[in-house]
């Protein structure tokens, strides 16, 4: 399990006080406290409006507010972590995407597949990217008709395989040239 979980990613400014457009993870981003990047800086965002917040960052012991548009402009796309212990444990059949990464990949009868090595969510459904050792990957979508069973405590998923089928197109019936038509 990883120990720090995406939790927001910082976009576009908004006006030209230093306000930040903020995609969020979590109803109240807020509530967290302070937040990492990639790079260990902390920020603490509070919420101005929906979806725009006032950001600090956190620097010897106090705050240090992002006052204007062009240090609003260098923090668009910094994505911001939350430690995994500060997350409330999913309900039952709920799983946090990041504690899918790692877990084996078997089928019905209990063959390893391989490992997810990526979680690809881009708004449309969830799919599992699984490495396979001499293979190229297995995209999957993360449905209960394709991944049937999940066991994160297990370290497990089990997959419902996908039959291949070849979308080649058959050569059309119709010699070059003929069909065509002239206008």
């Amino acid at each position: 399990m990883q120990s720090r979980i995406l939790i927001a990613v910082i976009g576009r400014p908004h006006g030209v006080r230093g306000l930040v457009h903020v995609s969020s993870h979590a109803d109240d981003i807020a509530a967290y406290g302070a937040l990492a990047d990639d790079r260990g800086r902390r920020f603490v965002l509070r919420p101005r409006g929906e979806d725009v917040f006032e950001a600090a960052e956190l620097l010897g012991g106090g705050e240090v507010k992002v006052a204007d548009r062009t240090a609003a402009e260098k923090l668009t796309n910094v994505r911001l972590y939350v430690d995994r212990a500060q997350l409330p444990e999913p309900e039952a059949d709920e799983f946090y995407l990041a504690d899918l990464i790692g877990l084996a990949a078997v089928d019905a009868e209990g063959q390893g597949l391989g490992k997810v090595a990526l979680v690809h969510d881009y708004g449309a459904g969830a799919s599992l990217e699984i490495e396979r050792e001499g293979a190229p990957p297995l995209l999957v979508p993360f449905t209960r008709a394709a991944v049937p069973q999940v066991d994160v405590g297990a370290g497990r998923v089990v997959v419902d395989v996908p039959e291949v089928v070849d979308a080649t197109p058959p050569p059309s019936p119709l010699p070059q040239g003929e069909g065509e038509s002239v206008l």
